[in-house]
């Protein structure tokens, strides 16, 4: 595929189910090419998977915010239930390399951990329309036309001890997400500090010609903490130890991103601290301080260890 772009290369690489398609792969380390032939097929991903660690202990993974993800979550909790056969002492959500994706479904998560009305997530704007607030009620997650996927969830799952597993690779709903279940003290957050992707974007039309996507306001927690260019701090830092150090110099965040929007707190590492609305400017909030020492933790259930490492997806930006 060489002098190809990427979507001319996927272009031809697509084509009807049940086609064939040859791929010749050159690599380095081999003296010839690779020759493969494949099916083509509709691939279809589960967004939500659920495995039950050990007895008692029941483990959700999140890999995308997708339009049936609450669906999803709803059925896993309530088969993690079956399994055991009694009611969970403990359960992980694990929003680890989780690029985000639909805002609904990340408000649909949150809400079944959360208190009936409980607020999610709020954003601010310049104009009045860019103002809203998301509580956990099915007319903020909930399908047109379709029924309440959280009407059957146990009442147990909002009160299961609960941990959830972030990354650098978490972003937008995501941390959402994260960022609603620790500020209502829901779940203690455990892994490093999120990307920090925590703005709303609008697509405008323009004919037949396209759109332009232009960033219309940010998103807050139920504290007011905002998301952008700052993310997430988990209450107890564990470095992933299977990361190299080649990986770890790969990872970045949005506030490493040029010309990122900047946090209105002043939490970015970029901006300088934001004055607050009706303060006299000399008056400045003060930079929160940064725990700097890895802090280690042995994980109950002690086999949390062995939940499988996501691979790394790439990040995308969809509504939220």
């Amino acid at each position: 595929m060489r002098g190809l772009s990427l979507n001319d290369a996927v272009k031809r690489m697509r084509g009807k189910p049940g086609s064939k398609v040859i791929l010749t792969i050159a690599r380095k380390s081999e003296a010839k090419p690779i020759v493969v032939s494949l099916t083509r097929a509709v691939i279809k991903t589960k967004s939500v998977k659920i495995k039950l660690l050990e007895p008692d202990y029941g483990y959700v993974r999140i890999t995308q915010f997708r339009e049936h993800t609450t669906d999803n979550l709803a059925d896993g909790i309530a088969t993690l239930y079956k399994e055991n056969k009694k009611p969970l002492k403990g359960m992980i959500l694990d929003l680890r390399d989780d690029p985000g994706g639909l805002l609904n479904g990340a408000v649909g998560v949150a809400t079944a951990f959360l208190p009936p009305n409980a607020l999610v997530v709020y954003t601010e704007g310049r104009t009045a329309d860019a103002k809203m607030r998301l509580t956990a009620n099915v007319q903020n997650y909930g399908r047109p036309g379709a029924a309440d996927p959280l009407a059957h969830l146990l009442t147990d799952a909002h009160k299961v001890p609960l941990v959830v597993l972030v990354n650098g690779g978490s972003a937008s709903a995501s941390e959402i997400v994260a960022g609603a279940l620790q500020d209502h003290k829901r779940a203690v957050l455990v892994g490093t500090q999120t990307f920090g992707k925590g703005s709303v974007q609008s697509i405008l039309p323009l004919g037949n010609a396209g759109g332009i996507k232009l960033t219309t306001a940010r998103y807050f927690t139920p504290n007011g903490r905002s998301i952008q260019a700052k993310g997430i701090v988990p209450d107890v830092t564990v470095e992933d130890a299977t990361v190299t150090s080649a990986e770890q110099a790969l990872r970045i965040r949005e506030a490493d991103l040029e010309n990122h929007l900047s946090n209105p707190n002043g939490d970015d590492k970029n901006s300088k601290p934001a004055v607050k609305p009706g303060v006299p400017s000399k008056v400045v909030l003060k930079r929160q301080n940064r725990t700097t020492n890895v802090q280690r933790r042995r994980m109950t259930p002690a086999k949390i260890t062995r939940a499988s490492r996501i691979r790394r997806t790439t990040i995308s930006w969809r509504k939220v």
